[in-house]
């Protein structure tokens, strides 16, 4: 995962593709000693009557230059903690 100033981060999928996206928030869990990534494909979000397809990793950041390390949610708890953080935000993004 590499990201600047801005909102986005580049993804390398299993075949070596690249494909920037938008980071839609980060959160910190201390019960699991993680920091959280959810983002979405740029490009997916242009239909508004569509969903977007939001995807979630863990992540280790590097202060030193910005990038960081993406790895797959492994566990159940961790996903119903993800989940959670996700509802959360939507519910306030319709308040606003």
């Amino acid at each position: 995962m590499e990201h600047g100033e801005t909102n986005t981060i580049t993804v390398v999928d299993e075949e070596g593709n690249e494909q920037l996206c938008e980071i839609l928030f980060t959160f910190e869990s201390e019960e699991f000693g993680k920091s959280y990534v959810l983002y979405y494909p740029i490009g997916e979000n242009d239909d508004e009557d569509e969903e977007i397809d939001i995807h979630a990793s863990s992540f280790i950041p590097n202060e030193e230059t910005r990038d960081g390390e993406l790895s797959p949610i492994e566990t159940d708890e961790e996903w119903d903690l993800v989940e959670e953080m996700l509802n959360t935000f939507l519910e306030k993004q319709e308040e606003e």
